[in-house]
């Protein structure tokens, strides 16, 4: 996030209306979207590992051990078994 100066942003009166509540201080103003997303909606991570916890699911279904999947998607075996019981 880049720092701007709020007396480049906000007209005179606004600012002057700000310094009452916080002067000199840090603040965070955030977005106006009232709608939370969740945890990696954002990013598109919350996706790739549905995906990737659907295929691990398929290749076991398929016959792979935990530790064959645990080699190859490089996590733990209790990772893997986490991820078949969920």
């Amino acid at each position: 996030m880049k720092y701007r100066n709020a007396a480049d942003i906000f007209p005179d009166e606004l600012l002057a209306e700000i310094r009452k509540y916080s002067s000199g201080e840090l603040i965070y103003i955030p977005e106006e979207s009232q709608t939370k997303k969740g945890w990696g909606e954002k990013s598109g991570s919350r996706d790739f590992y549905v995906k990737r916890n659907a295929e691990i699911r398929r290749k076991h279904s398929e016959g792979k051990s935990i530790a064959q999947l645990a080699d190859e998607f490089s996590l733990s075996t209790d990772s893997i078994r986490r991820i078949l019981y969920s």
